[in-house]
């Protein structure tokens, strides 16, 4: 894959992708906890209802251009929303990188690295998404969760059927219902510490990083625990949340899952090794 493919070219062309889809998250995250479409109506001004036009609505340029500010009532527009549409863009692109590195030392179908391409960044599209919801609701909206791992499962279905790796699918399930399992398990032990929302979501982590490998769900696993506790001490030190069911877990899980995806062979390697386990 990678020999077919420049990856500077396959990279920067998912980064501008993902700018694109940093700007529909926006409209994910207002609309879905509040119920609405994210089809219909346009985009709008907030403050003055007029409808964005299409040369307002270029990501991250047209907020400079405008200098932060409605063209049409002068409101102030978020900062937020350019950094949504340029931070993942950055992680659409770190997503390309990492599959095409990992395409040029394993084998398999060009075409079954592609779908399983295209999984991450649906994956990490909805890791943007969810991550914002929860630290704004402190929920994690079925409407995501649910159609995420009908997808999720469908495309990595179809890379096994492409790259003949049924292996990889069915250590998947397993995934899915360990990391579900332990997630639903904590959520019974530990009242008002884990929602479930959380366990959705760990089965749909469950699920892609368990496909990718043991190494990933394992370290994917661990680091959700890791980074929620930094997470939690610094919003506790800063007043941002109790100490008591106001610290959100989803987005601690979901950097613990791309800490799996990134680093999850390498370092699980890594500690088999040091135990004289490989």
């Amino acid at each position: 894959m990678s020999d077919a493919l420049p990856i500077g070219l396959v990279v920067s062309v998912t980064a501008v992708f993902g700018l694109i889809i940093g700007s529909f998250l926006n409209v994910v995250v207002y609309r879905v906890p509040a119920g609405l479409s994210v089809v219909r109506p346009a985009s709008a001004c907030p403050e003055c209802r007029h409808p964005i036009r299409g040369r307002d609505n270029v990501p991250v340029l047209s907020w400079l251009v405008l200098r932060a500010r409605c063209r049409d009532c002068g409101v102030r527009i978020p900062a937020r929303y350019p950094a949504v549409e340029a931070v993942t863009g950055v992680l659409f692109a770190l997503v390309a990188w990492r599959v095409l590195k990992a395409a040029a030392v394993t084998d398999g179908s060009t075409t079954a690295h592609l779908t399983v391409a295209i999984a991450l960044l649906y994956l990490m599209s909805i890791s943007v998404a969810l991550t914002l919801i929860d630290l704004d609701v402190h929920r994690l909206p079925n409407a995501i969760t649910y159609p995420s791992a009908v997808v999720l499962v469908v495309l990595l279905v179809i890379a096994s059927a492409l790259g003949g790796d049924w292996g990889a699918l069915w250590r998947g399930v397993l995934g899915a219902a360990g990391l579900g399992l332990f997630y639903l398990v904590l959520a019974v032990a530990v009242p008002g510490g884990m929602g479930l929302g959380d366990v959705k979501l760990a089965v749909v982590l469950g699920f892609v990083l368990a496909y990718l490998g043991w190494g990933p769900l394992a370290v994917g696993a661990f680091g959700a625990f890791l980074v929620g506790g930094i997470f939690a001490v610094v919003l506790l030190l800063t007043g941002r949340a109790r100490w008591r069911g106001g610290v959100p877990f989803g987005p601690a899980m979901l950097a613990g899952a791309w800490i799996g995806v990134f680093f999850g062979t390498s370092v699980w390697t890594a500690y088999v090794t040091v135990l004289g386990l490989a």
